[in-house]
C-alpha cells in the first residue's frame, strides 16, 4: 500500500513511504507466514501476531536495511536490523526481539505531521473544532479498548511482567480515563468566552482556552498504556496534537493504541507514536523547536536533562518523577488492615511504582507484632508467571532493573541493615527476573536504602515514638510524590496529612488513584499535575480578549487640529 499523501499507520504519520503488512499465525508455537516482506529501503510495517486468545499489532518504522524475522518461544519475536532496542522476555531472562528505534529524522517527520494536523483547514479539523467533536473520538477510543481489553491486558503483562489481574485493572482505568476526558472536552465549549468582570464599563473582556499546540508525551514502562492515557486523553481533549514516546522496555500496548486510533479514524497527525531510546528520540523531542510542551514521567536524572533542553526554547514542562514515599502507622490501628495496605503500597506492580510507600514508619509499641504479621502476609503472596491465575507478584521488567534491585538489597546488608524477609530469587522460580518481596529493618536515615528509590518490591522500616518524630522521618527525603498515614484518630490523620510534604496523601490506605483527582509531586518528584481538571488545564493556553465598547473617543491624547 503506497500513497503520495501523508499516510497514517498505527498513528505513526509518514509521507511517501511504502507500507507492507506481514501477517502471522501461531500453531503449536510454530510460525507460519503469509505475505513475506522483501527488501525495502524504507518501510512501515504493521506486524500482527495471534497466540491463543491474544493478538498483537505493532507499527514499526524500519529504515536503511532489509528486515528478516525470527520468531521463538511464547509471546516473543525478533526483528534484526541496523539499529533498534531489545524486547526482554521475563519468562526466559533473555531478549526476545528488537524494536527499531526512532531517530532525530523520525522526530522531525512526526513533529511536522502534528503541526500539520493543527493547522489543517485553519484548525477547524481539530485544534479549533468543538470539544464535542473531540469527545466523540475519545469515546470511540474507549469503546475500542473495551472490546480489546482481554488482549491488551495480556499484552501488557507479557511486555512488562505485571500480574494479569493488575493489567486488567489498568485497562479499566484506561477506558475510564478516555471517557472522563471526553466529558471534560464537551464541557470546554461552555467555558469559552467566559466573561470577566471589569471595573470600567467602557470595556468588555472574556477568556478563550486554546490548545497549547504540539505536545511531546514521554512515558515509563511500569504502566505503559495507562501512563500514556493519562497524557494522551487530556492532550487530545484540549485540542493538542501529540507525539507519544513509550519506554523502550514496554512499547507494545502504546503501539496498539495507534491501531485503535486508526480504526476510529482519528484525523491524521493528531497522535504520532514513536518507539525509541531516550538519548535520541526523547532528547530530540525535548529540544525540538516546534514542540510546544513536554510532559514527562520518569526518573529525576532524565527530567533534569529535559528541563535543560526545554529551557533553551522557554517551553513549559510537566514532570512526574520518582518517589520514596512514607507510610506512617500509629499504635491504634487494626494491624492486619494496616499490614495489607503496607504491602499493597510497596509490592503492587511488582514494587515498580513511582509513588510507592516504600518507607514504613511504625510506632515502636506495635513494631514487633506488626513486623511479625508483615512477614506472614508477605509469605502468603503468590509469586509466579504473571499470566497464572492468582499471581500477585511477577518479575522485574528487565535484567538491568533486576540487577539494580538486587544491588540495593546487597548494599543495605553491607551497610548494616537486616534483611528480615526475602531479598532473593524465589526458590521455585529458576529463571526470570523474579525477586521475593523484601523487608529490611535496622535501617538508619543515612543508608542508601532509606534515601534512594529502588523501584522494586523492597520495603525499609523504622520505628518512632512521637507524632513529631514520625513527621520528621516521613519528610526526611528529597522526594515528595505519595505518602500515607494510618490511624483510627481522624484528627491526627488530618494533622499529619497537612504536614506531609507530598503531592498525594492517602489516609488509612495507600496507592488508590482516580482519574478525577490530581496527581503529581513536590521537591524532586516534579511539578505540575496530571489527571482531573488540572490535567486538562495543563494542555490549554488562556487568552484574554478585551474590547473597547464606548462610542466616545478614548481621550488620552490631545487630538490634532482639524
Amino acid at each position: 500500500m503506497a500513497s503520495a499523501a501523508p499516510l497514517l499507520i498505527g498513528l505513526y504519520q509518514l509521507s511517501n513511504y511504502q507500507a507492507t503488512l506481514l501477517h502471522c499465525t501461531i500453531l503449536e508455537q510454530k510460525w507460519q507466514f503469509r505475505s513475506p516482506v522483501g527488501n525495502c529501503s524504507s518501510t512501515a510495517i504493521g506486524l500482527s501476531l495471534c497466540s491463543r486468545n491474544a493478538s498483537l499489532l505493532l507499527t514499526l518504522l524500519l529504515k536503511k536495511s532489509s528486515v528478516s524475522f525470527s520468531f521463538s518461544c511464547y509471546f516473543s519475536f525478533s526483528l534484526y536490523k541496523n539499529c533498534g532496542f531489545l524486547l526482554n522476555s521475563y519468562s526466559s531472562s533473555s531478549s526476545s526481539g528488537d524494536i527499531p528505534a526512532a531517530t532525530a529524522e523520525d522526530v522531525d517527520v512526526a513533529v511536522q505531521a502534528a503541526r500539520s494536523a493543527l493547522t489543517r483547514n485553519k484548525g477547524k479539523d481539530w485544534a479549533f473544532a468543538s470539544g464535542a467533536v473531540r469527545a466523540k473520538y475519545l469515546r470511540a477510543i474507549a469503546a475500542k479498548i473495551k472490546e480489546r481489553k482481554p488482549v491488551l491486558a495480556k499484552l501488557e503483562t507479557v511486555d512488562c511482567g505485571k500480574p494479569l489481574s493488575e493489567s486488567e485493572a489498568d485497562m479499566d482505568d484506561v477506558i475510564g480515563c478516555f471517557e472522563y476526558y471526553a466529558d471534560l472536552a464537551e464541557g470546554l465549549d461552555a467555558k469559552q468566552k467566559a466573561p470577566i468582570s471589569l471595573p470600567m464599563k467602557t470595556f468588555k473582556s472574556y477568556v478563550i482556552k486554546e490548545p497549547i499546540g504540539v505536545v511531546a508525551l514521554i512515558v515509563p514502562w511500569n504502566y505503559p498504556l495507562l501512563m500514556a492515557t493519562w497524557k494522551v486523553a487530556p492532550a487530545l481533549a484540549a485540542g493538542c496534537a501529540a507525539i507519544l514516546k513509550p519506554s523502550e522496555l514496554a512499547s507494545v500496548t502504546c503501539l496498539e493504541l495507534g491501531e485503535v486510533c486508526r480504526e476510529v479514524d482519528l484525523p491524521a497527525g493528531v497522535l504520532n507514536i514513536l518507539p525509541g531510546l531516550g538519548p535520541e528520540a526523547g532528547a530530540s523531542l525535548a529540544s525540538h523547536p516546534h514542540v510546544d510542551k513536554i510532559s514527562f514521567t520518569g526518573s529525576t536524572v532524565t527530567a533534569v536533562k529535559i528541563m535543560t533542553a526545554a529551557a533553551q526554547r522557554v517551553k513549559p514542562v510537566t514532570l512526574e518523577l520518582g518517589g520514596k514515599g512514607p507510610i506512617v502507622v500509629f499504635e491504634d490501628v487494626d494491624i492486619d488492615k494496616a499490614v495489607e495496605w503496607t504491602i499493597f503500597g510497596c509490592f503492587y506492580t511488582n514494587g515498580q511504582i513511582c509513588s510507592a510507600t516504600s518507607r514504613l514508619i511504625v510506632h515502636e509499641s506495635i513494631a514487633a507484632e506488626f513486623l511479625d504479621r508483615l512477614v506472614k502476609w508477605s509469605e502468603n503472596i503468590k509469586i509466579s508467571d504473571p499470566l497464572e491465575e492468582g499471581c500477585k507478584l511477577g518479575p522485574i521488567v528487565s535484567r538491568g532493573q533486576y540487577e539494580k534491585v538486587i544491588n540495593f538489597i546487597s548494599n543495605a546488608k553491607s551497610e548494616g541493615a537486616t534483611i528480615l524477609y526475602g531479598g532473593n530469587r524465589p526458590k521455585h522460580l529458576k529463571k526470570g527476573f523474579f525477586v521475593e518481596p523484601t523487608i529490611i529493618t535496622d535501617v538508619t536515615t543515612s543508608m542508601q536504602i532509606w534515601r534512594e528509590e529502588v523501584f522494586g518490591p523492597v520495603l525499609c522500616v523504622k520505628t518512632f515514638t512521637t507524632e513529631e518524630e514520625a513527621i520528621e522521618l516521613a519528610n526526611d527525603t528529597h522526594y515528595g510524590l505519595g505518602g500515607a498515614v494510618v490511624s483510627k484518630d481522624r484528627e491526627r490523620c488530618d494533622r499529619v496529612s497537612k504536614l506531609l510534604q507530598n503531592g498525594a496523601v492517602w489516609v488509612n490506605c495507600s496507592q488508590p488513584c482516580f482519574c478525577q483527582a490530581p496527581f503529581g509531586g513536590t521537591k524532586w518528584s516534579g511539578f505540575g499535575r496530571e489527571l482531573g481538571e488540572w490535567g486538562l488545564e495543563s494542555y490549554l493556553s488562556v487568552k484574554q480578549v478585551t474590547e473597547y465598547v464606548s462610542d466616545e473617543q478614548w481621550g488620552w491624547y490631545q487630538p490634532p487640529k482639524q
